[in-house]
Order: C-alpha cells, then sequence, then structure tokens
C-alpha cells in the first residue's frame, strides 16, 4: 500500500523597488563579477556573514548583470529622446 503523507512547504519571495540610482548601484556593484566582488569583499569584510549566503549573491548578480543594464539603458535612451536628443 502506497505511504502518503502531507508535507507544507514555504516558498518566500521579497518583490522590492529601486531608484534608478539604486539600480546603477547594484549594476555597478555586480558588475565587478561575483567573484572577483567576492574575493574583496572575503579580505576586507570577513567571511562569517555572508558566506552562508554566497549562493544567493551569485543568484541575484547574475539577475541584475542579466535585467538591469537593459533598463538602465532604456531609461538613458527615453530620457534623451524626451529631450530632443535622439542618437
Amino acid at each position: 500500500m502506497a505511504k502518503i503523507e502531507g508535507r507544507a512547504k514555504l516558498h518566500v519571495e521579497m518583490p522590492f523597488t529601486l531608484s534608478e540610482d539604486e539600480a546603477a548601484a547594484l549594476d555597478a556593484l555586480a558588475g565587478y563579477g561575483t567573484d572577483a566582488f567576492l574575493k574583496v569583499f572575503y579580505k576586507e569584510m570577513g567571511e562569517a556573514y555572508l558566506r552562508p549566503h554566497e549562493a544567493g549573491l551569485r543568484s541575484l548578480f547574475a539577475s541584475v548583470r542579466s535585467h538591469v543594464p537593459t533598463v538602465l539603458e532604456r531609461a538613458r535612451t527615453a530620457r534623451k529622446a524626451f529631450a530632443g536628443k535622439e542618437g
């Protein structure tokens, strides 16, 4: 006979909003590359707090590098177009 158990699974998501300046700052941090960032961070700040979350940081930086530059460029292009400085 099959054994059936009920198990709960909790999945947490935390959407947040960044200003353009904040997004640019995060893009700059991620732009160093995760390995280079971690090397300096661990050397200067230690590993105790960030090491357990390294996979999350890698995922975050990959997402930032994948999406944020495009959004920032679209904002710059739109600003230029609005100001009549297209091209």
